[in-house]
């Protein structure tokens, strides 16, 4: 009888407000109208935009560009942040540690951009459509950039939206000693797992500060070439 009387009590204080701490909310860091919350390398070198879904695409005349096909930067809620042309990388404001990344990209062809967790360890984007699996690199879609290539090329055709979805732990610190490496839980791409508990011994090259902290922001290279992108969702890890 009291251990029964002691299950429906926990029960009923697991369902009280306040009796635990509240899954963190996905964080959405493009607000779909401009460029607020975001920093860049350089403005003066800046190509990145806000523009509604539909209003880029693949350029008929040019399939290794982005051409505007509409009403630019237009308020909806499928809007896109994208790199007309090689310029320069945006960063977050907002700095994280452990997180989940969810968004979608899409690229011209032969196109190559990136994806920087805390801006320093870089998830590599590419145009790897149709390349066999055994030829894949670290420079190709999906590699984790210096570290490791993809196990399998899931790339979509250039101009076509992909899907990644990034388990990220970021590394820890004690003071100013690395106790723990930075660690690439999982990644998926476009439903497929391309890496599991991958660690990062040290930053990728080309990162925003070249040094690895415990919280940093999500960066997108943009020098490169053009990229969209497109329902950015992080939520951090409690």
């Amino acid at each position: 009888m009291v251990r029964s009387f002691v299950t429906a009590l926990a029960v009923v204080l697991a369902l009280l407000p306040g009796s635990r701490a509240a899954d963190p909310k996905p964080i959405e860091p493009f607000n779909g109208k401009d460029l607020k919350g975001w920093k860049l390398k350089d403005e003066k070198s800046n190509k990145w935009e806000a523009l509604a879904l539909g209003a880029v695409d693949l350029d008929p005349k040019n399939p290794s560009q982005l051409a505007h096909t509409g009403v630019s930067n237009t308020v909806t809620k499928d809007t896109v942040l994208v790199n007309m042309k090689g310029g320069c990388d945006i960063y977050t404001e907002a700095k994280f540690g452990d997180l989940t990344l969810e968004l979608e990209f899409m690229v011209p062809k032969g196109s190559n951009s990136g994806i920087y967790l805390m801006g320093e360890y870089e998830v590599q984007v590419l145009d790897s459509y149709g390349k066999p699996d055994d030829k894949l690199t670290q420079g190709d879609l999906g590699a984790l950039y210096s570290a490791a290539a993809p196990k399998k090329n899931v790339s979509k055709k250039p101009g076509e939206w992909q899907k990644f979805v990034i388990e990220f732990q970021a590394p820890k610190f004690e003071g100013d000693k690395k106790t723990a490496n930075a660690k690439f839980v999982k990644v998926t791409l476009n439903g497929t797992v391309l890496h599991e508990n991958v660690e990062m011994k040290q930053q990728t090259p080309g990162g925003l500060t070249g040094k690895e902290h415990a919280t940093g922001p999500l960066m997108f290279q943009g020098d490169h070439g053009p990229v969209a992108f497109r329902n950015i969702k992080i939520t951090p890890k409690k």
